[in-house]
């Protein structure tokens, strides 16, 4: 048992850790993002679409009533509408800023997601360290390194609910800790249902670990008790109401999404050593060429530390990797699924190794594979850290990693560079893109607006989308992170049979993004009646237009 005084240096250090962890994303993104009523930084465009389609997501869940599920989210996408869930605005956060909405009102939350990020991040490497020490040099310098972790940093740049990678450490905390009943069976319902409510891809990783934690409580007579089978029941089914309340279940179809597939985004075996946009002292090297490659450098001082506690381990003492075999079994099973059967060394594939069609179909719904890597990178440094505390010492191991921080702070300058121009300050709210009066009188004279034609980042979609859920219009003009592909398919098939025919939607009008749709609109309008124009270089077919204006 603890002390007085050493409980308020575990305190302490764990207060610097999170402070670690703030100053390193405060340093990457700045302090801009961090106000609620903030939003312009995610909906200037700079970043990319990705936060536009949280916000939009997160605005048309607040406004409407709680629904069943709770995550159900039909204010956004008319037909094509499904949930928060696939909105990817971290479900958790959603369900509690709408339930205080009465009290106040959050326009976005991910600034003090991101921040939250970095600190628990810290706090748990920090954790995680202290059960080989107490040297809260080494604890911090840590806790630095796995923060400055391009997998966490680049994530959190652009993909906000997948820089919850704490929740990892967190299931790799429980695997490493003694533990058993009841509590730790709490501890792991707790854990799957948390990621459950933040994002799909960390489910199965921590699903992965908790199956690691139970294997071996399962075969050490001593851990073994009757909460385990409880627990076999009770875990699974709080990630599948997470989902449930999170609406991951209201997609009809669809899941392995509209681009890619798994053995595409597989994980190259030599991303670790890949400098990429990141590194200022390692080049940028041929690997997989895909849109998640890039964020898998380790980082050179990280490098340096997995080098020294490799060399460390074999010198001895050794005994942690056979004490944890279960855990060491799960991550090379998550690093077989990252690397996929499609096995690429520096871009190049060297193995393709032949998978069932149905597996691959079903592993499609997780298709960025690289990402399942991460528990290993994280475990890999963690331990090596470890073993160089036990050979060399706390007092020097603490020197070795505060270096070892700085050199990953010093070779990650380019990566903070890019981070720094995507997350420029920007005014607190920008104005609409679709800047015309044509679209502030559409807004008031019509209830929705459709792009045509529509589907996952159809043309015009962005814009469209924030205008209409900025002036409270019905849109069809979505970004999710999946959509049926039979229900687009029947959306567009209605809609340009309705505006060939004119047979028109009631108070409806129509952003026409193609050729097509344009003829359509021509051959079925009534000039007398209807109005077909250019607004903001967008062709608008605005159907009762003029009768309107006449009768006005």
């Amino acid at each position: 048992m603890r002390d007085g005084g050493s409980r308020v240096a575990e305190w302490i250090g764990t207060l610097a850790a999170a402070a670690l962890g703030c100053l390193i994303v405060a340093e990457a993104f700045g302090t801009h993002i961090l106000p609620p009523s903030n939003t312009g930084w995610m909906l200037s465009g700079r970043i990319g679409p990705d936060p536009v389609q949280y916000w939009l997501g997160w605005t048309a869940f607040a406004r409407d009533a709680w629904r069943w599920p709770p995550g159900a989210n039909p204010g956004w996408g008319m037909e094509l509408a499904s949930s928060i869930f696939y909105a990817d605005a971290i479900p958790l956060l959603a369900f509690l800023f709408k339930a205080l909405r009465a009290i106040v009102e959050v326009p976005q939350y991910w600034g003090l997601w991101i921040y939250a990020c970095g600190a628990l991040q810290a706090v748990l490497a920090f954790k995680l360290m202290g059960l080989a020490t107490t040297a809260p040099l080494a604890r911090l310098s840590v806790a630095g390194l796995l923060v400055l972790q391009p997998a966490l940093l680049g994530r959190l740049g652009g993909h906000f609910a997948l820089g919850g990678q704490f929740l990892l450490l967190a299931g790799l905390w429980l695997c490493v800790t003694p533990g058993a009943g009841w509590r730790r069976a709490a501890g792991w319902v707790a854990l799957v249902g948390a990621a459950s409510l933040v994002q799909a891809y960390l489910v199965p990783m921590v699903l992965a670990l908790w199956a690691a934690d139970g294997l071996a409580r399962a075969v050490d007579p001593a851990r073994r008790g009757g909460a385990i089978l409880a627990e076999a029941v009770g875990v699974p089914a709080a990630g599948l109401l997470g989902l449930w309340a999170a609406g991951f279940f209201l997609l009809g179809g669809g899941f392995g999404g509209t681009w890619g597939g798994y053995g595409q985004m597989q994980l190259d075996l030599f991303a670790p050593f890949d400098g990429g946009d990141w590194s200022v002292f390692l080049p940028d090297a041929a690997t997989a060429d895909h849109l998640d490659a890039g964020n898998s450098y380790l980082g050179l001082g990280a490098l340096v530390v997995i080098g020294a506690g490799a060399l460390a381990w074999a010198l001895g003492p050794r005994g942690g990797l056979r004490r944890h075999w279960a855990l060491a079994c799960a991550l090379l099973a998550l690093l077989v699924f990252a690397m996929s059967h499609h096995v690429t060394v520096g871009g190049q594939e060297v193995a393709a190794l032949p998978l069932p069609d149905w597996i691959v179909e079903r592993a499609d719904a997780l298709r960025a594979s690289e990402r399942f890597a991460w528990p290993l990178f994280y475990a890999v440094l963690i331990g090596a850290a470890v073993a160089l505390v036990r050979r060399i010492g706390a007092g020097a191991a603490g020197a070795v990693l505060c270096a070892a921080l700085l050199l990953q702070a010093a070779d990650l300058r380019r990566g903070f560079a890019r981070l720094k121009d995507f997350f420029a300050e920007q005014p607190a709210q920008v104005p609409l893109r679709l800047a015309d009066p044509f679209w502030a009188e559409a807004a008031r004279r019509y209830a929705a607006v459709r792009v045509v034609p529509t589907g996952m980042q159809a043309p015009n979609w962005e814009e469209v989308a924030v205008y209409a859920v900025t002036l409270g219009l019905q849109t069809d003009a979505v970004y999710l992170a999946r959509l049926d592909p039979r229900a687009v398919e029947a959306v567009n098939a209605a809609v340009a049979q309705r505006i060939e025919s004119g047979a028109y939607e009631a108070r409806t009008f129509y952003v026409l993004g193609d050729e097509a749709a344009l003829a359509r609109a021509r051959a079925g309008m009534d000039p007398a009646r209807d109005m077909l124009g250019q607004f903001d270089g967008r062709w608008v077919l605005a159907p009762g237009w003029r009768r309107q204006v006449g009768g006005g």
